[in-house]
């Protein structure tokens, strides 16, 4: 299988429609600890529905418009990534991410939204990437303070999950930003 290596056996990786049962058990697991954060999370209960969940990424992918990865420790599934959206032609991202309770604290998420944003701005040419996280999570602002992005403003309520409407943060970080370094603490 294809990877990205993330350091101490951690790897990021495609997570693929036939990989849906894997990906339906990880959520079971960690279900309360993802459904404050993640629509998806309410919507995967089986194998059935993860696969539908891969295949609409699967057919974003195939329209350059997405994309979803695992991230693996030592093999095992502990969370993803994503292009929740991707437009080329518009020049601009969106990050997403979730990460297993018992995976925290070892810089998982940053490491591979380094990776992502590195290949969106250095191979793809996108403009801008975005970080798009509720003000409750904290560990999510955190590597978007990591990742040195901006932090733009509060959509407030504007996200309708779990029978309530939501606020999100918008954080983003330009290109330019990336390639000058001052974000990364000059890592190439």
């Amino acid at each position: 299988m294809l990877s990205t290596p993330l350091g101490d056996g951690a790897e990021l990786c495609p997570l693929e429609p036939w990989q849906a049962a894997e990906l339906a058990a990880f959520t079971e697991r960690v279900r309360d600890h993802l459904t404050p954060w993640l629509p998806w999370a309410h919507s995967v209960t089986d194998t059935a529905s993860a696969r539908a969940f891969l295949q609409r990424y699967a057919d974003k992918q195939a329209a350059d418009q997405g994309r979803v990865y695992g991230i693996r420790l030592d093999g095992e599934l502990v969370g993803g990534m994503m292009f929740r959206l991707f437009d080329a032609e518009g020049g601009s991202c969106e990050l997403g991410a979730w990460l297993a309770p018992g995976a925290r604290g070892r810089g998982l998420v940053t490491t591979a939204a380094r990776r992502m944003i590195d290949w969106a701005v250095g191979v793809r040419g996108l403009s801008r990437v975005e970080w798009m996280v509720s003000p409750e999570n904290a560990p999510s602002i955190a590597v978007a303070e990591r990742l040195g992005m901006t932090h733009e403003g509060t959509l407030r309520g504007v996200f309708p999950m779990g029978g309530r409407r939501h606020d999100l943060q918008v954080w983003s970080l330009l290109a330019e930003e990336w390639r000058a370094g001052a974000v990364r603490g000059g890592s190439a």
